[in-house]
């Protein structure tokens, strides 16, 4: 979690062009981001794959609204509404958009292309027909604000505890790698979101990088078999639950035109 999803990129950026607060360049700027390229393929009308211009401007022809994101991994369909198919596919991918007016999903396939030292990344967004149904296990932005304080605690509490401390060189690179990220622009999300979900976000993409960082740094002080499980049975709740934020943040826009909030 220590770099946004793809799937949120398209959501926050679609969604800002979907009510004319983005420009298409801008936005498709944005959801591209250090990517070289990405096309969408599947899209009712179209025989070939498209650009994510014409794609996002045909999706709003076939009465798209908005877009919500689902993070699914197994046992947690974050997200999604199904059917099975396009539920396995958004779980080998851990990540979908799922159009609001539209019985349409859309699943990254990221590809690697070029010699060695100077690879670049295409996406292709397979776009297949979803269920019309509520999202499955998402909160609001309150609960998933509340949530996400009190799970942090409780890991902060069962770590410091067992000595897994986001300390040494490994840890500084990755905290430094996110603020720097975080500094640059300060568009945590595109135009249009509510000041909550931006703070929901930020404090999720916090968490999700000390997760990673505690993953990563080895041991720590636990040696033992049974504080290694303890450890793991404190992190795998608070990134549980950083996603499920993270969800919700990209989805408030959707989620409050749904309510008659917009």
């Amino acid at each position: 979690m220590l770099s946004e999803p793809r799937s949120g990129r398209l959501a926050a950026w679609g969604n800002a062009l979907l009510v004319g607060l983005a420009s298409p360049d801008d936005a498709v700027l944005a959801i591209v981001g250090e990517d070289a390229v990405h096309r969408v393929e599947g899209l009712p009308g179209e025989t070939a794959p498209v650009g994510l211009t014409l794609a996002l401007g045909r999706l709003r022809a076939l009465g798209v609204t908005g877009l919500r994101v689902a993070l699914p991994q197994p046992g947690h369909p974050l997200g999604l509404s199904g059917p099975p198919e396009f539920n396995a596919r958004a779980l080998e991918a851990e990540e979908a958009v799922i159009c609001f007016g539209a019985a349409l999903g859309l699943v990254p396939e990221v590809y690697e292309a070029g010699p060695d030292g100077d690879v670049h990344v295409e996406v292709v967004w397979h776009c297949l027909t979803v269920r019309e149904a509520p999202p499955a296990d998402v909160p609001s932005l309150g609960e998933a604000e509340r949530e996400l304080a009190e799970a942090l605690r409780d890991a902060t509490e069962v770590l410091s505890r067992l000595d897994v401390a986001g300390s040494g060189p490994v840890a500084e690179a990755a905290i430094d790698a996110y603020r720097a990220r975080a500094e640059r622009g300060r568009e945590v999300l595109a135009p249009g979101y509510p000041p909550r979900a931006v703070r929901v976000l930020e404090l999720a993409q916090r968490v999700g990088v000390l997760v990673s960082v505690a993953y990563e740094n080895g041991h720590g002080g636990a040696v033992s078999a049974g504080e290694m499980a303890a450890r793991g049975a404190a992190l795998r709740p608070v990134e549980r639950t950083a996603r499920r934020a993270q969800v919700a943040a990209y989805n408030a826009v959707v989620e409050e035109r749904e309510r008659g909030v917009r």
